[in-house]
């Protein structure tokens, strides 16, 4: 059996992957918590995550994934992980990290303002040149031309870059029970843009986790635009003619439920998303699905939350809600999970059974699931 936790940090993203013979791979951290306010209802992330790692009694994660620097992806990375580039970011309390995963523009991104994102991107560049422990997605010209500045012959790190379209090589069915496949970014656009627009540039990934004889779909999409939908659907679907790639049983949503990951208008009262992104969402989806929003309670209509340019929005939920209706899925929220009053981690179980949401009951010391039969076929 896999699993995923979700955790509730407000808008913001991390995902704990456990894989059924022992792998941890994170994808994205941000801890959000502010430890003094008594009523603030995020979890305390570091805690969670270094419980859980004691409880497996180990002091690492095999693969932590940033798949952009805005601060809701990485918020207090440098607080809590032991990174190689500088002994006052390395201490017995810290998490290591054996494999990072970035897209490119972590690695050529020159207008990095923000004191952590360039933290991490010094994590980055320095396990380029060390050609060790980090998995770099895509090859632009610009990583070429950083390579080129910094002495390092492309030819010789071509095995720690993985383009879009590819599998990643550390992962295999036969190993691992998981096969990850690289969606975004595209090294064309990257070439095409002066400035990285991190939200198009982010690391879109589509796994298939395997039990058995049992395939579940799974689509993590970071902060991708529609336009980037756009691209990675028609290029899926069309050119390389990959349509399983597509399908999904579980979807982390992008962007905090944003509407703008849809089409170019928020709508009344619900918003109608662009051809492309449409067929995704309406033909792709199995039976039972679960889509994830990794995001604050979704507002209610005329609410003051609801009047704010911020996402979730309230129009691409309802969007969400009725292409579940044909599938019998599930619409979770991280911090409506199990209640918004008391939101808790959010564990998706991964078996012969394909995904289930765990219900936590918040009264009771123990967590009880609801399985459902596989589709026939």
């Amino acid at each position: 059996m896999h699993k995923l936790t979700f955790f509730p940090l407000s808008n913001a993203d991390c995902c704990l992957i456990d894989l059924d013979n022992g792998t941890k791979l994170l994808i994205d951290y941000a801890n959000t918590h502010n430890p003094d306010d008594d009523n603030d209802l995020r979890c305390d992330l570091e805690t969670l995550l270094k419980e859980d790692l004691q409880d497996a009694n180990r002091d690492s994660l095999d693969v932590v994934a940033f798949t952009h620097l805005d601060e809701d992806h990485y918020k207090g990375a440098s607080d809590v992980f032991w990174f190689d580039h500088a002994k006052k970011y390395q201490s017995d309390e810290r998490i290591k990290i054996k494999t990072l995963w970035v897209p490119a523009a972590v690695i050529t991104e020159t207008s990095l303002d923000e004191k952590e994102a360039q933290i991490i991107q010094k994590e980055a560049r320095h396990r380029l040149k060390e050609r060790t422990g980090i998995r770099v997605f895509s090859r632009p010209e610009k990583l070429k031309n950083w390579c080129d500045n910094n002495n390092i012959e492309m030819d010789k790190i071509s095995d720690l870059i993985t383009d879009a379209g590819q599998i990643i090589p550390e992962f295999s069915f036969t190993t691992h029970g998981v096969e990850f496949f690289v969606h975004s970014p595209f090294a064309k656009r990257l070439n095409e843009s002066e400035v990285e627009d991190r939200n198009q540039d982010s690391l879109v990934v589509h796994a298939t986790f395997r039990v058995g004889d049992v395939d579940t779909r799974a689509l993590f999409l970071a902060d991708t635009s529609h336009e980037n939908l756009v691209d990675i659907v028609t290029i899926t679907r069309d050119i390389k003619q990959r349509p399983e790639r597509l399908q999904w049983d579980i979807v982390k949503l992008p962007h905090h439920c944003s509407y703008l990951s849809l089409g170019p208008e928020k709508g009344i009262d619900k918003t109608n998303p662009v051809e492309d992104v449409a067929w995704l969402w309406d033909s792709q989806g199995q039976d039972g699905a679960i889509l994830v929003s990794t995001s604050k309670p979704i507002p209610k209509k005329n609410s003051d939350e609801d009047k704010e340019s911020n996402p979730p929005h309230r129009q691409a939920a309802q969007y969400y809600y009725d292409v579940l209706k044909s599938i019998d899925g599930q619409f979770a929220v991280t911090m409506e999970h199990p209640k918004s009053s008391e939101p808790r981690p959010l564990i998706i179980e991964i078996s012969e059974s394909k995904a289930t949401l765990k219900k936590t009951f918040l009264s009771a010391a123990f967590v009880a699931s609801t399985t459902r039969s596989p589709r026939a076929g």
